[in-house]
């Protein structure tokens, strides 16, 4: 799974969430969270403070996650710029599409 700039704040339900992984079993799934130091901060609460609280029900889970922490604002910048690196490290250790195929 990946999360670019995750609404995990108390919009749309999005703040229960931690709480939920942390008491739920872990399920067999990769996840790579991005979110920028100066994102949202307003009446629904505080990205990068949700997505560092995500993180941590993550660790906690023992889920197998990666989070990247950027000094940008609300947008897809960073994420797009980490995309290559994100589908790498997701799909890393998967067969080859190659494998199996006779030439």
């Amino acid at each position: 799974m990946i999360s670019y700039i995750g609404s995990f704040t108390n919009i749309r339900g999005g703040h229960v969430y931690p709480a939920l992984i942390r008491k739920t079993e872990s399920k067999p799934i990769r996840v790579f969270l991005q979110e920028g130091e100066n994102d949202l901060d307003n009446l629904h609460g505080h990205w990068p403070l949700a997505n560092r609280q995500m993180a941590a029900a993550l660790k906690f889970a023992k889920y197998d996650y990666r989070f990247e922490m950027g000094d940008g604002r609300h947008s897809g910048q960073h994420g797009g710029a980490l995309l290559p690196e994100m589908l790498r490290w997701l799909w890393r250790d998967y067969p080859s599409m190659n494998q199996g195929i006779e030439k």
